[in-house]
């Protein structure tokens, strides 16, 4: 699809973990202008809008790449299918999810021409678990703790194990949940080149509205430092680098 063939690292996107579609599009159209590189409909946004979240962005915003997180854990060709039909580019698929849904979520992305984001958000060893999501064909992995599950256990963090899932795969991997400004930024110098800003970075987790009066300012200025981070095992063109003494 032409609007992931020039794809170039690091990729900053912004989840959309907003309830209503008006407000979804007025801050999509601020990422945008602000140098955002792909649109995330979140889970709150897909569950109050429906497909329509995913063919509105589309509509309005023809050339950026738009990931549907659905966090899909059955019916996963039919859930893959609408979201490619609605004008996604990517999915996302739960690695807790049967082997069954996986393969089939990985089926309909072939067959629509879109790309799988595999999710292993509570599996009892996230690391495993982003090994297998890759071998059963998805083309990223979201490295990801849980709103609930981080507001229950304290200190928890993606950034803790992140290098060891970088080094699991062979595709590229997202840090999410709960990360701070500096830990963003500092993604892409982990091996993590899809640098994800939402909750609670600009969009107020316990509100699902934007947290910022100048959310701009703020989404240019991470984003200009995003990707001046320089990038570790990923080359420019996404090719991945070989290991330091490979």
């Amino acid at each position: 699809m032409s609007r992931l063939s020039s794809l170039t690292f690091p990729i900053v996107q912004i989840s959309l973990d907003l309830t209503n579609i008006e407000e979804a599009l007025d801050t999509a159209a601020i990422a945008v202008e602000a140098g955002v590189d792909w649109l995330e409909a979140g889970t709150p946004l897909l569950l109050a809008e429906g497909l329509r979240a995913v063919e509105q962005l589309r509509a309005k915003f023809p050339d950026h790449p738009i990931v549907a997180d659905l966090k899909t854990m059955d019916g996963g060709y039919l859930e893959a299918e609408m979201m490619a039909k609605a004008g996604a580019d990517f999915v996302v698929v739960m690695g807790r999810a049967h082997e069954a849904t996986v393969r089939r979520v990985v089926d309909a992305a072939r067959h629509y021409g879109i790309k799988v984001m595999g999710d292993n958000m509570v599996a009892e060893d996230r690391v495993e678990n982003a090994r297998w999501l890759e071998s059963l064909g998805c083309d990223y992995i979201i490295h990801h703790i849980g709103f609930d599950e981080r507001a229950l256990v304290k200190g928890l963090s993606p950034m803790d194990e992140l290098d060891a899932v970088v080094a699991a795969v062979n595709v590229p991997v997202q840090a999410v949940g709960g990360l701070t400004i500096p830990q963003a930024i500092e993604c892409p110098a982990h091996g993590a080149p899809l640098v994800v800003l939402g909750a609670p970075l600009v969009i107020d987790a316990n509100e699902f509205k934007t947290s910022s009066n100048d959310l701009h300012t703020v989404l240019r200025e991470i984003s200009t430092e995003i990707r001046k981070t320089p990038l570790k095992r990923w080359a420019a063109d996404g090719t991945r680098l070989p290991q330091e003494g490979n």
